[in-house]
């Protein structure tokens, strides 16, 4: 795709238009919720340009690159669409447009497994029970906290984000040494909670004790069956928190979704390893795809 088609910069303006295009798409992963978009933007210099019946989505820092297009990825004739004769580069291109483009392109496409990029996936019953030996840890965490504190759940509003960024500005004060990825987030974050009556779509949960907010959460409905984790934070001087958010706003959910989505673990291996912990049902894979 020519640099020379115009792109904008992601707005909430649009976003209704974008969760539309969505909703068409045969598979969704994490990395296409509007909230992840419009959180990150700044972060990556993502802008889109919405033509030919689809989204398409540009990355501008560090580098140039071109994302997944959204839409309904079974209506396009692919191999007819000038803007895709000639060498692209695409990431976080889910497995079936991936498919789909091995179909259309044959021997021009040529697709690499993005590992780090995988979504877990996870049975939300499984994760409200925290059921058999598989479990066991996280129920026994669960269990301290339930029996050693005073707690309230209840589902984030607008009315008091202003409590979640005061927790989330004390949770990153606390990291000695934050790493670039971590000061990004926190720029993430902070932008989806100020417009959390405006990102129409989120969901969210806090937990308190003595009245003050330990820990939150924000996700939002990925598809019909499936909600995505965006956000998780909580105060680890209360052993058992993050098992008692994570319970407890899923619980919450009152049986809207079979499975939950926690994105993905960008290679850090300690995050690998607390993902892997809670047994996941599934991965979405995801793919580097360079066409000739």
């Amino acid at each position: 795709m020519s640099t020379s088609e115009r792109f904008e910069h992601i707005c909430l303006k649009h976003q209704e238009a974008f969760k539309t295009a969505l909703c068409a798409c045969p598979e969704v992963t994490s990395d296409y919720a509007f909230a992840n978009l419009y959180g990150w933007a700044e972060h990556y210099g993502l802008t889109w340009r919405f033509a030919d019946g689809l989204v398409w989505i540009k990355q501008t820092l560090p580098q140039e690159i071109l994302w997944a297009p959204v839409g309904d990825w079974t209506k396009v004739d692919w191999a007819a669409m000038p803007c895709l004769s000639g060498p692209q580069r695409f990431i976080r291109v889910p497995e079936a447009l991936m498919t789909i483009w091995q179909q259309a392109f044959g021997s021009r496409l040529h697709a690499v497994e993005a590992r780090d990029h995988f979504d877990y996936v996870y049975s939300v019953p499984e994760l409200v029970e925290l059921k058999g030996n598989k479990f066991h840890k996280k129920k026994n965490l669960l269990n301290q906290f339930e029996k050693s504190n005073i707690f309230e759940y209840t589902p984030m509003q607008a009315d008091c984000v202003e409590e979640v960024l005061d927790m989330q500005a004390e949770w990153h004060g606390w990291q000695e040494h934050p790493s670039e990825a971590l000061v990004a987030e926190n720029q993430a974050i902070s932008r989806v909670l100020k417009n959390f009556d405006r990102l129409g779509s989120l969901l969210g949960g806090t937990v308190r004790v003595n009245g003050k907010v330990i820990a939150y959460t924000v996700g939002e409905c990925l598809n019909r069956d499936t909600m995505v984790i965006h956000f998780e934070k909580g105060d680890t001087r209360f052993k058992g928190i993050y098992q008692a958010i994570n319970k407890h706003f899923l619980a919450a959910q009152e049986d809207r979704f079979a499975f939950v989505n926690r994105e993905q673990d960008l290679g850090d291996e300690g995050l690998r390893k607390a993902k892997q912990s809670y047994n996941p049902v599934s991965f979405m894979k995801k793919y580097e795809v360079e066409l000739a």
